[in-house]
């Protein structure tokens, strides 16, 4: 009878709880991640700083179970300007940095796997003593 009575009080609570912990509206955090970009870019701020103070800030006010990937972040950026055109007039300049080309990225990639691999094989064959070099009755 007491667990009947338990679970009919926090039925309710768990319902009026519920949205505000789980769909938290990205829409305010998306905009003021936007306003907190431009705002920085327009500043003479350079592109790292700018994204990490807004990525941070969506971060921080999304809450819930799930966190906002830099993907999702920077499309809420990239929406808020597009919507708010006359407001973040001086922005649209800034947006290509938010998606950088994949196509270049990609082979920056592949370029520093190649040199980490050459590295790693420079430093085997350097510290491998073949027979010819050593003598061991050389004193």
């Amino acid at each position: 009878m007491q667990v009947k009575k338990r679970l009919k009080l926090l039925i309710p609570l768990i319902t009026l709880l519920a949205p505000s912990v789980f769909f938290i509206s990205e829409a305010q955090a998306g905009s003021f991640g936007a306003e907190i970009f431009c705002t920085m870019r327009d500043g003479g701020n350079d592109h790292e700083s700018s994204w990490e103070a807004a990525y941070s800030y969506i971060k921080k006010q999304k809450g819930g179970i799930f966190k906002t990937s830099p993907k999702q972040a920077a499309g809420q950026i990239v929406e808020t300007v597009v919507r708010e055109r006359e407001k973040f007039s001086y922005c649209v300049e800034y947006l290509d940095q938010l998606h950088p080309d994949r196509k270049l990225q990609l082979e920056k990639n592949r370029a520093e796997k190649r040199r980490k691999k050459e590295e790693l094989l420079n430093e085997k064959k350097g510290n491998k003593i073949s027979d010819e070099e050593f003598d061991r009755y050389s004193y």
